[in-house]
């Protein structure tokens, strides 16, 4: 038990950073950073940090697996992953705090030396928190080989995570406003409100981070005795070769592509769409409390159908929930909160089902490859999550700036066809790639719980 909640406090940390970074911190570089630069200036250095920010995240993600094999290669006295998790942990939160801020002034009087800073701040917190998302979620077939505790560990976990990501959305705005006040005098979320978010939930990130390094411990077993030594060859091997994860990356990218898509883009969608950018907080009591019910009753739901079935399901809701989005408006806040649970419930049902088809693709790779890569297979998660934060970041600056909605821009100043493109890209083509997403995980993925438990009978009779 002490291993669940250690593990749930670092995943609680964990997806506070995610949100924070993936969402609220393109709300803040669209709304605060640039404040009291010319308009024009603004839309210039919101769609160059777009630009970055996009570029630098989708060409780290080529090293993603190599930093998986680092991590296999990993021998210490504190175990695999352990060093990564403080090392990775402690220096990515510093530097996320450092984006909570306009670099001293250079983001508005000197937009050069600011690119250059922020492409170090930027390059470093991506590469530092590669090490550690890998080596956190990596950690679950190191922890136990049997398929019933893995899925606590990651109804633990995704449960704490839920809790941290929807707090995150609930509280973003009331910090945000208290903090803006308290220091500068003003109402509103003002730069100083948003450092203050920021650094708040670097903190958390950071002291969590070294809960679940100190509270964890690797289970030594002869599936896991590997001496050799994981090549660069073999790290990309590994993947290729096992099918069933090729076939689970390209589901779930698209899905979780389509997802923060929507997610990213709901703070306008309240503010500019809706014109009422106080109700925002309805999205994080609606989903925390959906978090809170899926969660604990996934291993119920998955004792009667497949985890095939509840991802494809929980698209089908998701679905429902796009089309109750689209329809409503400032008037109808109850379709909202219906489209809002439609589209929020089934969220950490799919993750749990990918997460665990994810975990057994370790002993199915060791199965018919002969080579067990544990933080390998389980970067290609993470790997899929930076793309699509990456894509969201791009998206979301994306539709700030090509709808308007910049500054200090109203509800009322944004055009019909602005709201036309806003939901094209937020709710009509997400829905487009989760069906896609759907039919590949229903077709594709043969990887079932009884089939995972055949694999592991037959390596222990072998090794």
């Amino acid at each position: 038990m002490k291993q669940r909640i250690s593990y749930a406090l670092g995943a609680f940390g964990h997806d506070i950073y995610y949100a924070t970074l993936s969402t609220y911190f393109m709300i803040f570089v669209t709304k605060s950073m640039f404040t009291g630069a010319p308009k024009d200036v603004q839309g210039k250095m919101i769609a160059l940090v777009t630009t970055l920010v996009v570029a630098i995240r989708l060409i780290e993600i080529v090293f993603d697996p190599i930093i998986g094999g680092v991590i296999d290669n990993t021998k210490s006295r504190w175990g695999k992953f352990r060093p990564w998790l403080c090392i990775g942990g402690t220096v990515s939160a510093v530097c996320l705090a450092m984006l909570f801020t306009n670099f001293f002034g250079l983001a508005t009087s000197n937009q050069t030396l600011f690119t250059i800073l922020f492409v170090i701040v930027f390059v470093i917190l991506d590469c530092t928190y590669s090490f550690k998302d890998i080596a956190f979620w990596s950690m679950i077939p190191a922890l136990s080989e049997n398929s019933s505790e893995r899925g606590k560990l990651a109804t633990f976990a995704r449960f704490a995570s839920s809790l941290g990501a929807n707090g995150t959305t609930l509280a973003v705005v009331p910090i945000v406003s208290f903090f803006t006040l308290f220091i500068s005098g003003h109402p509103g979320q003002e730069a100083s409100g948003w450092f203050a978010f920021g650094l708040i939930a670097a903190v958390i990130y950071g002291v969590t981070s070294w809960i679940a390094a100190f509270g964890t411990k690797e289970k030594d077993s002869v599936l896991r005795k590997q001496s050799e030594k994981t090549s660069i060859k073999d790290i990309f091997s590994a993947l290729v070769k096992n099918d069933q994860l090729m076939w689970l990356a390209l589901a779930y990218m698209l899905f979780a592509v389509a997802y923060v898509a929507t997610t990213a883009v709901l703070m306008l969608y309240f503010q500019y769409v809706i014109g009422n950018i106080a109700a925002f907080s309805v999205v994080g009591i609606v989903s925390a409390v959906c978090g809170i019910i899926a969660v604990p009753i996934f291993p119920v739901i998955t004792k009667f159908i497949s985890r095939k079935y509840v991802y494809v399901l929980g698209i089908v809701s998701m679905l429902i929930g796009y089309v109750f989005l689209s329809m409503s408006s400032a008037s109808s806040m109850t379709l909202i909160v219906i489209g809002l649970v439609f589209l929020y419930f089934p969220y950490q049902l799919i993750f749990l089902s990918v997460l665990m088809t994810l975990s057994d693709a370790v002993e199915y790779g060791q199965w018919k490859n002969g080579v067990r890569n544990e933080a390998v297979t389980l970067s290609l998660r993470p790997l899929l999550d930076k793309i699509a934060g990456a894509l969201s970041n791009g998206i979301l600056g994306f539709i700030s700036v090509t709808c308007g909605m910049i500054g200090n821009a109203q509800a009322s100043d944004i055009t019909a066809k602005g709201i036309t493109t806003f939901k094209m890209y937020s709710f009509y083509l997400p829905a487009a790639l989760m069906i896609i997403s759907a039919i590949i995980f229903l077709i594709k993925i043969k990887l079932t719980e009884e089939k995972h438990a055949q694999i592991v009978k037959e390596l222990e009779a072998t090794l």
